[in-house]
């Protein structure tokens, strides 16, 4: 081992500081000495920020419905515009968080980044308290909370730079999949927190229809107690790992490859959907099964979703062919997408619910194995970095798009089949995108 280390230009008992500035992940000896130990130390930490982020991110669409049963009075259309717009500052953030790391460190940016989810996550929970408080209060720290979703290209972007190209796809896929299950966590624990009188810490609650006390604000406050635990963790074992450093000239050549953009394209029928569905599920389902009690099976779809992602990212590793379980998955996920449509026209909510559970499987899949064809499309490990933030940017509208088109759809024709007729033609265009340019024989891109 003393021979390698020198190898690597170090010493016999080298610090963590010297083992970062030596960082060859893709050396055998330096990885298994040195570089897998921090490396999964900086993965761990990683990926609990961002189920915290996806927790933050996702909690409006567990509020959202409960809004005009407690005394506010919005309208539909304002219901699903609210839903819609973490989704849209998240997107927009993702583009300008991807560059955080080579700017700040890994470290720095993740620490920055996750103390700013204490603000929206506090103020929601003031504004959650009094049915006086107006739209555009709402419209204001609903925009806010969507600065926790952007917290995942910066994420996504630091952490594969730790591990060798043949890890990747699982670390990217543990970092991303576990980070996603954030929107399950949050499906499944805001059920018990509307529910539990923390009057003594966190204020009284409103009175429901029912005649029963409902405490929204306890969805925000609860969180900002496992926030701050998180900024100690990221303090204490997250790290800065040297980035090279590219010219402005060499981080715009990636908006010039056409993969840049075809790859937006696929993640964003994988991710876009996921993330999409779940800020409108809960919504979908008051709309066209409201006898229907939903909410402690709002989780299960989500939690599908994240789960299977590390799955999808190692099956491709080991079929060596990210592009293959792509297309297969994107095929599944058009079935599904046909029979969801055809329970919710049926009105039969056991097809609807476990079509959707279905389309939620396949939405984990392709992200694990999208994720894992950048790098093998870019060679360049910094541009593949780049190309994995802004891909995770654009599809991270899909949060936006989802519930918007849903809300059009209604308003426009009382029915929610016009969404579901965009979002199969979507579904189809990316299989042929997936199958021409990458999984085809003759393709020059098999990944």
């Amino acid at each position: 081992m003393t021979t390698n280390a020198a190898l690597n230009g170090l010493g016999e008992n080298p610090s963590r500081q010297e083992i970062l500035r030596h960082w060859e992940p893709e050396n055998t000896a330096f990885w298994e000495s040195y570089g897998k130990k921090i490396s999964n130390q900086n993965l761990a930490v990683s990926t609990w920020a961002l189920v915290l982020s996806f927790v933050v991110w996702t909690l409006w669409a567990t509020i959202a419905a409960k809004l005009n049963t407690v005394g506010f009075h919005f309208s539909d259309e304002q219901i699903f515009t609210l839903a819609a717009l973490p989704g849209l500052v998240g997107a927009t953030g993702r583009l300008f968080y991807t560059y955080l790391p080579g700017l700040l460190g890994g470290k720095t940016s993740t620490l920055i980044t996750t103390a700013l989810l204490l603000l929206p996550i506090i103020g929601l929970g003031n504004a959650l308290q009094d049915t006086s408080t107006s739209y555009d209060t709402f419209v204001l720290l609903v925009a806010f909370i969507g600065i926790a979703g952007a917290n995942f290209s910066a994420s996504m972007a630091n952490i594969g730079f730790f591990f060798p190209k043949a890890n990747k796809g699982l670390a990217l896929g543990i970092n991303a999949g576990v980070g996603n299950l954030g929107v399950s966590l949050i499906y499944l624990t805001a059920p018990l927190l509307l529910g539990w009188n923390l009057s003594s810490f966190f204020g009284d609650g409103l009175v429901n229809a029912s005649g029963d006390m409902v405490y929204l604000q306890n969805v925000c406050y609860f969180w900002a107690i496992p926030t701050v635990i998180t900024l100690a963790l990221i303090a204490l074992f997250m790290d800065n790992l040297p980035l090279p450093k590219q010219s402005p000239k060499s981080i715009l050549s990636i908006f010039g490859n056409k993969h840049t953009w075809l790859m937006c394209w696929i993640y964003t029928c994988g991710f876009g959907s996921f993330i999409g569905f779940s800020a409108a599920l809960g919504l979908l389902v008051a709309k066209e099964f409201p006898d229907v009690s939903f909410s402690m099976a709002a989780f299960l779809g989500p939690f599908i979703g994240a789960s299977v992602r590390p799955l999808g990212g190692w099956l491709a590793d080991k079929m060596n062919s990210g592009s293959r379980v792509t297309l297969l998955s994107l095929f599944v996920m058009l079935g599904a997408s046909l029979v969801t449509l055809m329970g919710i026209q049926a009105h039969n909510f056991v097809l609807f619910f476990a079509s959707f559970l279905v389309l939620f499987l396949t939405t984990g899949f392709i992200n694990g194995a999208s994720f894992r064809m950048i790098p093998y499309i870019f060679n360049n490990p910094f541009h593949s970095s780049l190309v994995t933030g802004f891909t995770a940017a654009i599809a991270a509208y899909g949060a936006f798009l989802i519930p918007k088109i849903f809300g059009w759809a209604y308003s426009t024709y009382q029915s929610v089949a016009p969404a579901f007729y965009i979002l199969i033609a979507f579904t189809v265009s990316t299989i042929i995108i997936t199958w021409y340019f990458y999984d085809r024989k003759n393709s020059g891109q098999n990944c």
